[in-house]
This record gives C-alpha cells, structure tokens and sequence, in this order.
C-alpha cells in the first residue's frame, strides 16, 4: 500500500490547487496559454506558494507542471524547456513536501490533442504522458495525478502510463455544460471505468463551481467502491450556466469577447463559507478526497480543512470578529466606536 492511501486509510486528503490562476493573478504567468514559465523564472516564488497551501491544511504537494506538456510549451516557443520545466518543478515540489511530511504527487492533464478516434493523436498523448510520468517516478514521487480530462478515454491512457509506473494514482474527470464526458459517456460509467482500470482516487475537478459540481458526485459515488475526489473551481456557477467558462456579466460592458473566463471572474468568487459548506456536504456524499482548483487562495483551502475538523496551522488567524474595534465584544474596546457601528 503506498503513502496516498495510507493517509486515506486515516482520513481525508486535501490537496490545494490553482497555481495557474494565482501565478497569473501575480504576474508570473499569461492568462490563455497558461504554460507554468514561472518554475524556471521564479522558482523561489513556486515553493513560497507551495508552503503557503500546507500551512492552509493541504496534505499534498502538487508539482507545478500542469500544463507543462510539450504541446503548450510548443505553443510559445519553449518546447527545449519540457524537461527542465518538468525536473525543476518536481525539485521545488519535492523539497517542500520533505519539509512537511506532506505526500508528494507529480501531474498530468489534459493535452488537448487528443481524439478518441484518432489513433495517431491517441499515441502522441500516450508519448507525452509517459514522459512527464518517467521524470516525476524519477523524482520519487508518492503519486502522480492525473486530471482535467473532459474525454474519459484520454484519462485512461493517462492512467494506464502511471500505473505502467508502477505510481498510484488521483484521475479527475472535467465536466463542461453538458454533464456526460465529451464522448458522451455517462459520469458514473465513465467513473467506473476508470476505477475498474487501477485508479486509486477517482472523481471530478476544474470547470464547474460547488453549486454545479456536487449534484454530479452522488453518480460518481454510486457508481464506485473506492476512494472519490471532489475539486472545484471556486465560483458560483449555476444550473444556467454550470462552468466558469460559461458565466456571463450582463453588468459589466468592458470585458474583452464578454467572456468573463479567465480574467474578469472577480464577481463570481466564491467567500470561505461557501467553500467549507461544499466540503461539508461533498463528505456527507462520501468524498474523501478534496480540494480547490482554477482560482484557489490559501483561505479556500483552511475552510476547507477546518470543515473536515482539521486545525492547521493557519488556523491560528482564522477570523476572530471578537475583537474588532466596531464590530466586536471585548470589554476593553471603546463603547462609543461600537454604538458606532450602525453608520458604517
């Protein structure tokens, strides 16, 4: 039995996603082809979010290399990057995981060529998992996850190149407006499918928010015998309009196509308390393995870890408005400042 379920065997896992969006909130990445250049520009910056998500509550370290496949990196001119991006990125990964005694997990994803009726597209894709899974084994990693496929046929080659590995695996399944995968395979079908064929952990990340995402687990769990994972994205999207690249702003005329996915997805932000309630209910479904993708801060993760009954240890500054100059009730503060609060 390996690390990953062996903590699963404890308790839950959660583990903090969205580095994309937050390195390009930060300015270390461009929003569209989202390639992970930050890993060989800024490095240091790579571990400090890394630290930043384990002291949130997260139990596994994610190496940054979503997106670090060679048909993005030919995208913007730094394929001779792939393996340094690749190796880079499971160092700095690695490093911090040994730090914590966090699980250390290398990634996979989506390539975007793959054709469930293409054999020559299907061959590529197996060809650049079975690199990028070949350098995170080298690397020692606990497991490798594999996520954000919207074929499930793509995610079973992904799973068949970890498993040839010898690695456990995470395989997370995005679903867009339609709530099949883009075959057209029914979820709990598709789910099963890909438990039946060796995945440790299955389920669903990216795409949709909590409110259109856990409708769709109870499927995944009847379906499946083992271990599910539920990561959304955090923001509310709806029956209407169930992804974050559907959602649309009819109050606002300035934004680029009036799409607000990726850049203008401020107002659809979900607060802390939403995202612990879904953690709440997603457990009560009977996922065990969580988390937050595309979008994700450190404050998502904690109130998800403090849902689950975890204490980590930035826990420490979790909201205490008992002591707020207006809003609070400490004795010591000023009775007029809190009379006050009414007028602001």
């Amino acid at each position: 039995m390996g690390r990953l379920l062996e903590r699963l065997g404890e308790g839950t896992v959660i583990c903090a996603e969205g580095y994309l969006f937050e390195f390009e909130r930060r300015g270390y990445l461009q929003a569209g082809a989202f390639v992970p250049e930050v890993v060989l520009e800024e490095p240091a910056l790579v571990a400090q979010l890394h630290r930043e998500f384990v002291h949130a509550g997260s139990d596994v370290v994610e190496a940054f290399t979503y997106y670090a496949h060679r048909e993005k990196l030919a995208l913007i001119g730094r394929e001779d990057d792939l393996e340094a991006i690749n190796r880079q990125a499971l160092q700095i990964a690695g490093d911090v995981a040994a730090e914590h005694g966090s699980l250390f997990a290398g990634n996979i994803c989506n390539t975007n060529i793959f054709e469930p009726d293409d054999a020559e597209s299907q061959r590529r894709a197996r060809a650049m998992f079975d690199e990028q899974v070949g350098w995170a084994a080298e690397a020692g990693v606990d497991l490798v996850i594999g996520e954000t496929f919207s074929y499930a046929q793509e995610a079973l080659v992904a799973l068949s190149s970890i498993k040839a590995a010898g690695l456990d695996a995470v395989i997370t399944l995005a679903i867009h407006r339609h709530p099949e995968t883009r075959e057209g395979w029914a979820l709990g079908e598709a789910c099963r499918r890909i438990e039946d064929g060796g995945a440790d952990v299955v389920g669903l990340n990216c795409i949709r928010g909590p409110g259109t995402m856990l409708p769709l687990l109870q499927d995944v769990r009847e379906a499946c015998d083992g271990h599910i994972a539920a990561l959304p994205v955090p923001y509310r999207t709806t029956e209407a309009e169930p992804t974050f690249q559907s959602l649309t702003d009819p109050g606002c005329d300035l934004i680029p196509d009036g799409r607000p996915f990726p850049t203008a997805l401020d107002p659809f932000t979900c607060n802390r308390y939403e995202l612990a309630a879904f953690a709440t209910a997603a457990a009560d479904v009977g996922v065990t393995y969580f988390g937050v993708c595309c979008g994700a801060a450190p404050h998502h993760i904690r109130s998800v870890a403090e849902a689950l009954g975890r204490t980590p240890p930035a826990s420490r500054f979790s909201a205490d408005m008992s002591r707020h100059a207006y809003f609070g009730t400490d004795d010591r503060l000023k009775a007029a400042n809190r009379k006050f609060a009414s007028e602001l």
